[in-house]
Formats: C-alpha cells, structure tokens, sequence
C-alpha cells in the first residue's frame, strides 16, 4: 500500500496545452448557448456597489477583505487588474477618498471578490480601511481596470512573476487563477520581502507550490540579515538571483509589481539577462514607463463607458438579458429608474454594532449653513504666465497657465492648497470642483461618472481650455 501511494504522489497529470481563461471562448462564440456564460466576461468597467462579506487578516500588516456585488451579479475582471473604491473617510455627508487596490482573489471564482489592503500608519485611507470595513459594510466601486493582467490565452504559458511588499496582490490573483485552470503552464514566482514574517499569503503560496507542479515559489528577505532558520534567498533583486530562479527568463513573460525602485531595478536587471522590453509587464502607478500609458488608454474612458452601460441597462433591462437562457436568469440583477436593485438572498448582518447614525441635513442632501458670497476674482493677486487665467475662489489668487500643462502644478506653485498623491489621475485625492469653465481631462479612474456631471475634476491629469473659476 504505501508503494502505490509514493507512486501515485509522484505521477504528473496529463494536461492540455497551454493556458486559456473560461471566458476566452465565450467571447468569441456567435452560438446562442453560450450567452449565459457571457456575465463572466471581463467586458467592460462598471459602476457598482459591494457588500464586505468576509475579513481575513494577512501578515506583514495587511488584510484582506471579501466583498460581493449588491446586486448579486459576478464581477467579471482579469487576474491582474484592479478596482477603485470610494472610501467614506471624512463620514457619509462629505466626499469620499477615492483609492484603487487590486484584486488579489482569481477571477475563475467571480461570486465574491478580494482586495487586500496593505496598512501605513501615515496614510490617511489604509488606517480607516483596517479600522472601520467590517462585514456588512457597503461601498461604491468602479471597475475592473487595468492594462496589467494574464492573457485571456496562451498556447506557451511560461511565466517569471515578481512581487516586493504588497506587490503580491496582483500577482496572487494570478498564481490563484493558473492554479485554478486547467493546462500546461511553467511559472517561477520571487518574492520580496522586508522581514521573514511580513510574507503575505505565504501558506497558501506553500500549499500551491507543493500540490501544483507548474508552480515554483521562491522568497528573498531584500537586504535585511537572514535569521539562522531561513531557507530562502537574501539580498535584493540582482541579474544573478534571476538567473537562479529562472535560468530561461529570456523566454517566459514577465509580470512585476512592487514600489517603483523596485520596478525600475528589475526593468534594468531583466534587460541584462536578455528579456525583450515587449515580454515585461509592470504595475506601475506613477513614473514614466511604457505601462503607465497603457493604463492609461485603458482607464481614461472607464468611468464613460461604465455610465453609458449603466444608462443602457437601465433603458432596457429585458432587451439587455434577452440572450440569456431563463435558467440564468437566477443570477440576473435587477434595474429600475433609479439604478441598480439590491439582490434577493439572505440579509447581510454585521458583525459589530451599528454606526451612529449621521446627522441631519437639509432636506436637498445639502448641509445647514449661511450662504456664502461669492468674491470678486478681479480682486486676486494674479501670479504665473500663461494664456489662461484660473481663478481659485478660496485661495483668493488668480493662476495663469498655459493650455499644455496640467493644472495641478502651476496652482500648487501659486500658493494653492490641493492634496495630490498618485499625480496620474488615479486615486482621486486632488479632486476640486470647477464653478466655470472648460476642461480637457484624461484621468485614470480616479473620479466617476456622478462627479464629473456634478462639475468635479482631477487637477492633476486636466488642461485648460478656457478661463476657469475653481472651488478651491
């Protein structure tokens, strides 16, 4: 007995070729049984709203947290990409911080949905996120987006990931989903950490690697000094580690997500060992790298393209599901005038007491107070060079800019005060409302649709075309 169960630990499964998401085939059907499966296709971005039904602590101060759509539809996204969540830091009465996060759970499990949340003791988002999502709670997202993720197809499926700090949120979403699939695949993980128990997932990454052939997991502690009992690597990311790992790197694709030194390093390192600047994929949320363009191609358009969906569904719902089979249409959410229905199941009850309830306002949703005059712009002290002038009404200062550059930085210079983390038009933080005038904004999903029509616009991604008057 204990001979057939060694033999039997060592077979190796017989697999078909390659790699190829459940959605690929779909996407390209024209036949009419397959439209059921259409709901799982990342299509588009959408405007949602998702209930936290889980929360699970990682190491290395992060957390995981599980959500599920309101309405009881799947989200349908990339192993790889990301959504944006409005985060109701300053309460509900006032606006939220917008933060994107990546999706860290495989896509191959679309019912719930993670997002694992690294905490800094001096953001502002992180501290409220660990501190206040607990099950139960509701947020607004935007998404999914993100040019960084796995081919809905690969016939070779040989893949080098590379992950430092919470970098790994990504890249787990795609460890997961190869996991899950079918096919041959070949892929090398290295891992990058600050301290030997700051691995996030690193048991289910032990588990993974030990029942999964395709997948190897490889740990370096950076430049800290190893503990006697480490059996991993150490030291930072160098051409010979990369050799060590993946002696054949020239010949996988490579994803890598982590700090932007980090990044920068490996785009040098992965050159040298003879990687072909096409094979490389980075996560890159600022700096001046080649997939920061693609996000932005992607993401320009999502909040647009989700607010049209939306207004789509919400002229039609039947024609929207006529190609759905009825026995589908368990899973098909609901749309009245005002939007998107709660979904029939089980009620959602917290596991911590409810919140105090917010305070009362005016009967529009606005706050009680005295009205404001306006200033006189042509009073401000006018500063900078440029065709256009800016007035900001707070500040009491008018801003000349020229049309090319962004607005963010001739107003900071003119005294200004605008918060602005990202600079790339994706979190949000520098949102401020426009009082008139025009503006040419390539964002990156940093604001959505509601605010955009209620006159709202990142400074930091947005040109003038006209003389504005800006709230700020």
């Amino acid at each position: 007995m204990t001979e057939l169960l060694t033999e039997t630990l060592v077979q190796e499964p017989h697999r078909i070729r390659g790699l190829e998401m459940p959605w690929n085939r779909v996407m390209g059907s024209t036949e009419g049984p397959a439209s059921a499966a259409r709901a799982l296709g990342p299509w588009h971005p959408q405007e949602f709203m998702a209930e936290c039904v889980e929360i699970v602590p990682e190491v290395g101060g992060m957390m995981t947290f599980v959500f599920r759509r309101s309405d009881g539809a799947p989200l349908a996204f990339r192993a790889g990409q990301y959504v944006n969540v409005a985060f109701p830091v300053n309460g509900e009465d006032q606006d939220p911080a917008d933060r994107s996060y990546s999706l860290s759970s495989a896509p191959t499990r679309p019912w719930t949905f993670d997002i694992t949340v690294k905490r800094d003791p001096t953001g502002l988002v992180s501290p409220w996120v660990h501190q206040n999502i607990k099950p139960g709670t509701v947020l607004e997202m935007l998404g999914p987006v993100g040019a960084f993720h796995l081919p809905d197809a690969d016939r070779r499926a040989r893949y080098l990931l590379l992950a430092a700090g919470a970098g790994i949120t990504p890249i787990m979403s795609m460890v997961r989903t190869i996991h899950s699939l079918p096919g041959q695949a070949d892929v090398v993980v290295l891992y990058h950490g600050a301290a030997d128990e700051g691995f996030a997932f690193n048991k289910e990454l032990a588990y993974i690697a030990s029942v999964d052939s395709r997948i190897k997991v490889f740990y370096s502690l950076g430049n800290r000094a190893k503990p006697a009992d480490w059996e991993g690597l150490s030291g930072r990311l160098t051409a010979a580690m990369l050799d060590e790992v993946a002696p054949d790197a020239n010949g996988r694709q490579v994803y890598a997500c982590g700090p932007e030194g980090y990044l920068n390093t490996a785009t040098e390192l992965l050159g040298k060992v003879g990687v072909d600047d096409t094979s490389i994929h980075m996560e890159f949320f600022t700096g001046d790298r080649q997939t920061i363009l693609e996000y932005q191609a992607e993401l320009a358009h999502a909040a647009d393209i989700a607010e049209e969906i939306a207004e789509e569904i919400a002229e039609s719902a039947e024609d929207y599901y006529e190609g759905q089979p009825a026995a589908f249409g368990l899973y098909e959410p609901g749309y009245d005038a005002e939007g998107t229905l709660k979904a029939t199941g089980l009620e959602l009850e917290s596991a911590e007491p409810e919140p105090d309830a917010p305070q009362e306002s005016s009967d529009d949703g606005s706050s009680a107070g005295a009205e404001v005059s306006t200033p006189d712009a042509s009073s401000f002290e006018t500063v900078g060079t440029g065709s256009l002038t800016l007035s900001f009404m707070r500040t009491g200062i008018n801003v000349r800019v020229d049309p090319t550059e962004h607005i963010l930085g001739p107003a900071q210079r003119g005294g200004v005060r605008i918060g602005a983390n990202c600079k790339e038009g994706m979190c949000g933080s520098c949102k401020v409302v426009k009082l008139s005038g025009e503006v040419e904004m390539n964002h990156q999903g940093g604001i959505r649709a509601r605010e955009i029509d209620a006159g709202k616009f990142l400074p930091c991604c947005s040109t003038a075309r006209t003389d504005m008057v800006i709230d700020a």
